[in-house]
């Protein structure tokens, strides 16, 4: 275990957010929801729909302010930096990434260098070794010269998590990163960011409605309904079959798979 891992990384502290709506009352998606992430842990963002989690890995990643409460890495808070500095400690997975010009795949893993750039400065050597070493890590070396149009929605979901990974930034968020994709990639893309967290130490903050890739990945989650946290904690202890009840209004059952080696989660039936 690495002997930083207890030591708190990013913390947000009653954190708000509304949208503003015309001619009518905000619509507020979070309401005072605090989290405090361990440098190497993985923690994972579960509610239903509309309970704020895009929202929230939003206002972590500075691309909106929180209205309310604060957001820091290390004790200082992301308001006071730069879009460049922040993004040297913070990098981002969207649920869905498309490329508007026919990029190569080691094009669209360079983009993850920028906020290591000066104004103008082109990729050098150290960067070039940088891409291509975060090409290694997630398997997709040989895909190097391929148009990132082509390929398949597994593949590409490889290479954004290269590019995240050649951003060398602090802290890895991560929206839906197994959503439309079939059983065989899900399992690869939940082994492959098991492996960064357990070679690299990448501390990640994961949203998802997958309830198993939760239970296989994070060691802590945080569970969100209409804005707010109903319940946080360790995994093991906080996925249960009453809070699934409570968030999703289905009853499931969860239990320890011992071949899995970890919880698992079966929806039984809607209980309305």
């Amino acid at each position: 275990m690495l002997p930083y891992r207890e030591a708190r990384m990013l913390t947000a502290a009653d954190v708000s957010f509304a949208y503003r709506r015309r001619g009518g009352p905000d619509h507020r998606v979070l309401d005072g929801v605090s989290l405090t992430v361990r440098r190497g842990s993985v923690v994972g963002l579960l509610g239903p729909n509309g309970s704020g989690k895009t929202t929230f890995l939003r206002i972590l990643a500075g691309v909106l302010p929180s209205q309310s409460g604060s957001v820091t890495i290390d004790g200082r808070p992301i308001a006071e930096m730069s879009r460049r500095e922040l993004a040297r400690r913070v990098a981002v997975v969207p649920q869905e990434t498309h490329s508007t010009f026919d990029f190569s795949v080691i094009d669209m893993v360079l983009m993850g260098r920028y906020p290591h750039l000066g104004t103008f400065e082109l990729e050098g050597p150290d960067d070039q070794a940088i891409a291509r070493d975060a090409l290694a890590a997630t398997g997709t070396t040989a895909l190097a010269a391929r148009a990132f149009a082509t390929l398949s929605g597994g593949e590409k979901q490889r290479v954004v998590i290269a590019g995240a990974l050649a951003q060398a930034s602090d802290v890895l968020l991560l929206d839906e990163p197994t959503a439309a994709l079939d059983l065989g990639y899900q399992l690869e893309i939940t082994a492959l960011l098991r492996r960064l967290n357990h070679e690299r130490g990448t501390t990640m903050i994961v949203s998802t409605h997958d309830l198993n890739l939760a239970a296989a990945l994070c060691e802590e989650v945080v569970l969100l309904k209409q804005g707010r946290v109903v319940a946080q904690g360790a995994t093991e202890a906080t996925l249960t079959s009453e809070h699934v009840r409570l968030l999703y209004e289905v009853d499931a059952d969860v239990q320890f798979h011992p071949l899995a080696g970890h919880l698992t989660v079966v929806p039984l039936a809607r209980t309305r």
